[in-house]
């Protein structure tokens, strides 16, 4: 099994000083994910919870929505470096009989890098695809702006790999009070929140409906979506959305936040879940 960091040795300057010395870096290695036998994307993934990220990819396609769809997943044993040994780095995922397979699966074989993971996506129509939790229907989720802007501290503290390399992603899921409940760090941040959703759904936890998603970086339409996906009704990123991350929030009615740093934060969509008109009040 891939290891989570690897060394390799750094020439250092500081001050004018120069030195050589081994560093620790984020390992960075590809995944290929199979279903039923027949391949269907590579990613490039920090080896770690790898059934968990292809059972979530899988989640965000639409094969999977229940513990029940899954019958098992397994390293491909014929997959072998040059001396014979398994590189853990391809997974066949096996659905459950009777579940039926979207249209997408059966067509695309794509390649995903690290910073993103819809490259090779034949057209925005193929990305929409229809939840099985209706975000709008969800029991009602409110959470206060107070704790909403504590969640990125505890996010940071919680990134154990981060500390060591520096050039890790995090996703994490807190409950509405703030609660941390689970956090996932990969080199890609899409493939952090695939471990999130591919270890709920095998502990039988979804849909999150009252889940608040955090990321480390930038909130794209991709996020948005696997949010969606996996019924998160709200998704905060310490950077920036995509426009047409806001797009899907608005059409799907998940609440997205940016820029969540400090005591501030933007409400770009379903602001109806952040309690904003009660903090006004209070100030």
């Amino acid at each position: 099994m891939g290891r989570v960091t690897e060394r390799r040795k750094v020439i250092r300057v500081r001050d004018g000083s120069v030195s050589a010395r081994p560093d620790t870096l984020v390992a960075e290695e590809p995944l290929e994910i199979r279903l039923n036998g027949r391949p269907l994307a590579i990613t490039m993934r920090t080896p770690g919870d790898d059934f968990a990220l292809a059972v979530g990819f899988l989640v965000s396609e639409g094969v999977l929505g229940d513990r029940a769809d899954l019958r098992n997943v397994v390293y491909c044993a014929g997959a072998t470096g040059e001396g014979g040994e398994n590189t853990f780095n391809v997974v066949d995922v096996r659905t459950a009989p009777g579940v039926e397979l979207p249209d997408i699966t059966l067509e695309r074989n794509v390649y995903t890098t690290s910073s993103c993971g819809l490259c090779g996506k034949a057209s925005l129509d193929a990305v929409r695809t229809t939840a099985r939790w209706p975000i709008a229907d969800t029991p009602p989720v409110r959470v206060e702006p107070e704790t909403l802007t504590r969640l990125p501290d505890r996010l940071r503290a919680a990134q154990r790999v981060f500390d060591r390399t520096g050039g890790l992603h995090a996703a994490a899921l807190f409950d509405e009070s703030g609660e941390l409940l689970d956090v996932r760090e990969d080199v890609g941040r899409h493939n952090a929140v695939d471990k999130l959703v591919g270890r709920a759904l095998q502990h039988g936890e979804l849909p999150l409906s009252r889940a608040v998603l955090l990321v480390s970086g930038r909130a794209s339409f991709e996020l948005a979506q696997k949010a969606v996906m996996a019924g998160i009704p709200v998704l905060a990123a310490v950077s920036a959305p995509s426009s047409l991350a806001v797009d899907l929030a608005a059409e799907t009615g998940l609440t997205l936040v940016g820029f969540l740093r400090g005591s501030s934060m933007n409400v770009y969509a379903g602001e109806d879940r952040v309690a904003l008109r009660a903090a006004a009040a209070r100030h």
